[in-house]
């Protein structure tokens, strides 16, 4: 009786599981496509790069219990957000909402979570934008909405959050004070870092529209046959 129940939660994990790998194919389907209509059509692309993964049954596992929940598949599926996660990489600050408002706005694409860690940092000086969504994943017998987290984040921010995580594992969270202190140090500088960048851009681009309306100019002034 005891393996028959364990081969019955197998089953349903499993599923599950399917669920949210179908999810993720689904979402990262979504931002492939935005990335190429950037390029062809806006002959920009702000997306550098994007990651994927979904949660380790232990990482799962030790989250439930943190939140204080019985570890079940009903309290994974209602509690625990993150299984499915989508990181998506861009340039400048303003393109995270730019690429956040595109994916909101698929009429397939529920948006359920909404956490804007650029407006409000994290006392540690975290900064990236989080969205949870649902998508439908159409089976046999209908369609199961499904979550999926993505975190929009700049390179900078993304260098900072990379570097965090390291000292937090290192240290468990709980790292010495003077360790926390300079790190919140180097999310001044990510974030002034970030400004002075997009600043550089707009002045380079802004630049190339007058070279090139200089251009466009002197093919007027020769085609008029002066």
């Amino acid at each position: 009786m005891a393996q028959t129940q364990t081969y019955s939660q197998m089953d349903e994990w499993n599923a599950v599981m399917f669920l949210y790998n179908s999810a993720l194919k689904q979402v990262s389907t979504k931002i492939d496509i935005l990335s190429e209509e950037f390029v062809h059509v806006l002959n920009y692309n702000p997306i550098e790069h994007v990651k994927t993964r979904i949660k380790s049954p232990k990482s799962i596992v030790n989250k439930l219990k943190k939140q204080g929940h019985e570890v079940t598949i009903e309290n994974m599926l209602r509690y625990i957000h993150d299984i499915a996660g989508v990181r998506i990489i861009c340039s400048f600050e303003k393109d995270i909402y730019k690429i956040a408002d595109m994916i909101s706005n698929q009429d397939d694409v529920k948006v359920l979570i909404i956490k804007n860690y650029i407006a409000n940092p994290k006392p540690n000086g975290y900064k990236s934008y989080h969205l949870v969504v649902s998508v439908p994943i159409y089976l046999s017998d209908g369609p199961v909405e499904t979550k999926v987290e993505i975190q929009v984040r700049t390179i900078a921010m993304d260098f900072w959050a990379s570097l965090e995580h390291k000292i937090k594992y290192k240290f468990e969270g709980n790292a010495p004070d003077h360790i926390q202190e300079e790190l919140r140090e180097c999310a001044d500088i990510v974030d002034m870092l970030d400004k002075k960048m997009f600043s550089l851009n707009e002045e380079i681009r802004a630049i190339g529209q007058e070279q090139n309306q200089e251009e466009q100019s002197g093919w007027n002034i020769r085609g008029a046959g002066f």
